[in-house]
This record gives structure tokens, C-alpha cells and sequence, in this order.
């Protein structure tokens, strides 16, 4: 089995999950992969560049688990739904995924925020792996709609943890999806979008999937 790590919306394989993730993995003798779904080009992200580049990646390796935080996390679930790497995919562990991210997202900006974007096709967002104010095309949100979240019915084992507190996804949003799929399990934590402060828990929950061979 092979682990691919892949980050959440203007994060790196820098944040504090990835890392201790990492960490955890090799105590266990095992390597997390890390992409890094920037490509030093953060403009340009979109969804639709985020699965290929994890598709490509795993290529002909024959057992992966991809876990997913946020951003990645639903990055993961569209690449499950990809045949050339279905039979490759053994199981999914979705931290904080970014569920109905659209409608969850969208709204904190404002319509004239939006309107604005839309209009001169670019919008800066705090980039918490550079530290600082990058630009984003609007063809993020353009290829985003194009991604409906009911088509998400490939029947890979997935863990799913989120945060109670959660105020950037809320946890309603785990909760309905993992209502209609019976694949899923879905873990709560006290805890908010970050995660931070139930690392542990989050490998406690984890671990046992690494230690399976």
C-alpha cells in the first residue's frame, strides 16, 4: 500500500497536518507522499488540475489510500470517481472535506466581492503556505460548477472525520453525505475547520488502516 497526501485551498505540504501526518507515518515505517497542488503556479488552481495532477501521480501503482484535507479532501472523493484509477483507490480518509464547497464558500465573499471577481477574472486570497496575498483566476469557480457532489458514488471505504465547530465546512455538510453512503464513516471531533488541536485522535483513527498489510 502507498499513502498520497493532498493539502486543502491555499495550503502546502508545509501546514501543520501534512507534517505531522508524515511524521506519524514514519514511525510506522511507512512514507506519506505529499503533492504540493500549488505547481508554483497558485493563479491557476482549479479542481479539474488538482485530480490530475493526483491521478498522474499515482499512475501504475496498484494499492493507494489518499487521504484528503479540505479542498483535497473533496479533490480525493472526484478522483475516486475516475476509472483509470477506481480499481487503484483501496480507501479514502477525508479530513474536514470540503463538501457543498460552493455554496458554503461563495456566500463569506459577498455578492460584490464575487461580482468584482468575476468581472476582472482575479481575486487575492491569504496564501497560508507563502504567507502572503496571492491572485486567483475566476476559472476556479468556473471549473468548480461544473463538479456535482451527488455524482459521488464510487463505493471505496472512506473515513471521514470533521470537526463540530467547523465554520469555513460545516459539519452538516459530512453529515449529509455520508448519510447516503453506506461506505462511509463519519467521525465528529470537538474541534474546528484546522483540526489542530485533535492530531492524535485523528492518527489514533487512522493508524489501524496503516497497520493492516
Amino acid at each position: 500500500m502507498e499513502y498520497l497526501y493532498l493539502h486543502g485551498f491555499a495550503s502546502s505540504p508545509q501546514s501543520a497536518k501534512a507534517q505531522f501526518l508524515k511524521q506519524q507515518f514514519a514511525s510506522v515505517d511507512e512514507t506519506l507522499q505529499i503533492l504540493d497542488l500549488n505547481q508554483d503556479d497558485f493563479g491557476h488552481l482549479t479542481l479539474s488540475r488538482q485530480i490530475d495532477q493526483a491521478i498522474a501521480w499515482i499512475g501504475d501503482r496498484p494499492q493507494v489510500t489518499v487521504i484528503g484535507s479540505s479542498f483535497g479532501g473533496l479533490t480525493a472523493c472526484w478522483m475516486a470517481e475516475q476509472p483509470q484509477v477506481q480499481g487503484q483507490i483501496q480507501q479514502l480518509v477525508l479530513l474536514a472535506p470540503a463538501f457543498q464547497f460552493l455554496e458554503q464558500w461563495l456566500p463569506r465573499l459577498g455578492p460584490e466581492t464575487i461580482d468584482h471577481w468575476r468581472d476582472t477574472g482575479w481575486l487575492s486570497f491569504y496564501h497560508y503556505g507563502q504567507q502572503q496575498q496571492l491572485p486567483l483566476a475566476y476559472d476556479f469557480i468556473e471549473d468548480a460548477q461544473r463538479y456535482d457532489e451527488s455524482q459521488l458514488q464510487a463505493e471505496i471505504p472512506s473515513l471521514l472525520l470533521h470537526g463540530t465547530h467547523d465554520d469555513v465546512i460545516t459539519i452538516q455538510a459530512s453529515r449529509d453525505y455520508a448519510a447516503t453512503r453506506p461506505w462511509v464513516d463519519l467521525i465528529e471531533l470537538d474541534s474546528d475547520h484546522a483540526l489542530v488541536n485533535v492530531q492524535a485522535e485523528i492518527w489514533a483513527a487512522i493508524q489501524p488502516m496503516v497497520m493492516v498489510k
